[in-house]
């Protein structure tokens, strides 16, 4: 961790006392850091700018640099107290005017162990802002005819993410497959209709890694079912693999779903799961999710199959290990989100379904309400672990209310 550590203080009070109070004070909370003092030259380069009040009657020293640092950076204002010096006091008065200019702030206040643990989060948050700048995601041909309550707010979402989405046509896609050799399968199935779809799977992953490279993209989501007449073949395999090899890969042209994955990815490192709630226990708080493509660096083992609407093509019925996971979605409008934790009880694969099958049980059953009443569209996003607090300080932290 890069933190820096700028100061503040009155100068009625005596410089030594406080160098050692400080010294005290800091290296309680046991996280790395670089003492600055009052010397802000280089506030917003680190991977996260502190502003310690040391004293009370420093509100006004604040507001005469507020200008300059906002200029230097747009994270919000990180202000540490004590409960010495009236430290508290000024901090509060401080975040107070800063909310009235209209500035994020958050005072940093408790006993060392949580201080530390929320400068550790707000480390991992402003990480995460900072890979997400000037992030490219292409969408490959337009949104699934379906997903008519997924559209996206592009504007809005290059202003609170700074990412830009990229409209690349099906034909580009499908003009790139045909100039691209068909590879040779390292993988083999039981079924004859997979291994025979095998190579053009492989040729459709080659040909999305071309376009990737070719526009400098972080991620895709492409509308795949197109692929099905185009070239009776399905992207489920070619998805599976590129999400593997970190960048984001969607299914059906879900911008709002590619972009909770982004969000996802960037927070945790990890890769993330695309599904459909297929079924859900209100009592229990127990939803199956199902799709035919997870990512290949999620599961402890995977089966090929075909497409399971079509029957053609490859899928891919993975499983992945029990244990805390976390599911997302963010509104195309970046107005709201959804965010709740849980436990997958287990992989299953009916043959009714999409391939891949996870059974979530909720932590609170009570955010089945939420897929009844108020759903954002119909994909939501799994990814392993308890991200809940970070993701919702990441979301804050991009003016998403969560």
């Amino acid at each position: 961790m890069n933190i820096a550590v700028y100061t503040l203080t009155s100068a009625l009070h005596d410089p030594q006392a406080l160098d050692t109070l400080t010294k005290e004070f800091l290296t309680s909370l046991n996280v790395p850091y670089i003492l600055k003092g009052d010397d802000f030259t280089d506030y917003g380069s680190h991977e996260l700018d502190l502003i310690y009040v040391r004293t009370g009657g420093t509100e006004g020293l604040f507001q005469q640099r507020m200008p300059v640092l906002a200029e230097k950076s747009d994270a919000p204002f990180y202000l540490l107290a004590s409960d010495k010096s009236n430290s508290l006091a000024a901090s509060l008065e401080i975040l107070s005017y800063l909310q009235q200019q209209g500035k994020q702030g958050e005072i940093l206040h408790g006993n060392p162990e949580y201080i530390a643990s929320r400068i550790q989060l707000l480390c991992q948050v402003e990480s995460a802002v900072k890979r997400l700048r000037h992030c490219r995601l292409g969408v490959i041909g337009k949104p699934s005819d379906w997903l008519i309550a997924s559209q996206v707010d592009t504007e809005c979402v290059r202003q609170k993410l700074d990412v830009e989405l990229l409209e690349i046509p099906m034909s580009e896609l499908l003009d790139t497959l045909t100039a691209t050799p068909t590879p040779s399968p390292t993988e083999h199935s039981d079924m004859p209709a997979v291994n025979e779809a095998l190579p053009g799977a492989c040729r459709l992953y080659e040909a999305m890694k071309t376009i990737v490279k070719k526009h400098d993209l972080q991620g895709l989501t492409i509308r795949c079912f197109d692929l099905l007449d185009a070239v009776h073949n399905t992207g489920c395999w070619a998805l599976a693999k590129l999400n593997a090899e970190g960048y984001i890969a969607g299914c059906e042209g879900d911008v709002p779903t590619m972009l909770t994955m982004m969000l996802l990815r960037t927070l945790s490192g990890t890769s993330s799961f695309q599904a459909n709630p297929a079924s859900i226990d209100p009592e229990t708080g127990e939803i199956l999710f199902a799709h035919c493509t997870i990512p290949f660096d999620m599961v402890q083992r995977y089966e090929l199959d075909t497409h399971f609407e079509s029957g053609i093509g490859v899928g891919i019925r993975g499983f992945v290990p029990e244990g805390p996971v976390t599911i997302c979605k963010v509104s195309g409008d970046l107005s709201r989100a959804f965010i709740a934790e849980g436990k997958l009880v287990r992989s299953q694969a009916k043959p009714d379904l999409c391939r891949t099958q996870l059974v979530v049980r909720l932590a609170n059953p009570s955010d089945t309400d939420y897929f009844l009443t108020n759903p954002i569209g119909n994909h939501h996003v799994i990814v392993v672990g308890q991200r809940a607090e970070a993701l919702k300080a990441l979301l804050r932290r991009c003016s998403i209310c969560c």
